[in-house]
């Protein structure tokens, strides 16, 4: 439907004012909150994606993207809450302990939103403790740990093995990034997966999740 086109485009230039109006124009016309998302957020946010790693789109792009989708998004829960209709993947996203940048856990968490998951963000600085609550609580298919600075990386360690001490790392499938993050760190610590950015990260966790 053309609202979902206005939508989709909304998102794409980062325009969150337009993407909270089309939003609101295509329930008006009888668009289903779930459709909105498949068909025109996730479809939206792949692109920008695309962009991303073509070098078209930079960080900025990628924040007002990111913006103009939770514009949406803010309309649309409390819809999908109200009718029991839920995304079908949750993530648990936070920067760990002792590191308190957040912008590229924030176009993390908006590029996940953008594909169509579920996202629970911790924010920064969050305790291994506080990680394995989380996982009790609100049950994730997936935890995503970021770090910013080398002194903080072995938080990832000790996050995964409180996950394993707590019975549920079998649970849960672990991706780290952030600037000093490798995948030979990933391997050396037993994550599941590693991205160097946002884009990527998506589409590890449809990867990990069979999608």
């Amino acid at each position: 439907m053309a609202q979902s086109k206005e939508l989709y485009d909304a998102i794409l230039n980062g325009d969150a004012k337009k993407a909270h109006a089309a939003t609101e124009a295509a329930l008006a016309a009888g668009a289903v909150p779930l459709q909105l998302i498949s068909e025109s957020m996730v479809q939206a946010m792949d692109e920008v994606g695309r962009l991303f790693e073509a070098e078209e789109y930079f960080v900025p792009e990628l924040l007002l993207a990111g913006r103009a989708m939770r514009s949406a998004l803010e309309i649309l829960r409390p819809l999908m809450t109200a009718s029991g209709d839920k995304l079908s993947t949750r993530v648990v996203l936070g920067t760990v302990k002792g590191d308190l940048h957040d912008i590229g856990k924030n176009i993390v968490g908006s590029m996940l939103e953008g594909g169509g998951f579920e996202v629970i963000d911790l924010g920064s600085d969050v305790s291994p403790e506080k990680f394995v609550a989380a996982v009790e609580e609100q049950k994730p298919q997936i935890v995503c740990l970021s770090a910013l600075l080398t002194v903080t990386m072995p938080a990832m360690k000790t996050t995964i093995d409180a996950l394993k001490t707590a019975g549920l790392r079998t649970q849960v499938k672990v991706l780290i990034g952030g600037a000093p993050v490798t995948q030979q760190y990933a391997n050396e610590i037993g994550a599941d997966g590693y991205s160097e950015n946002a884009s990527g990260a998506v589409g590890l966790v449809k990867t990990l999740l069979g999608a």
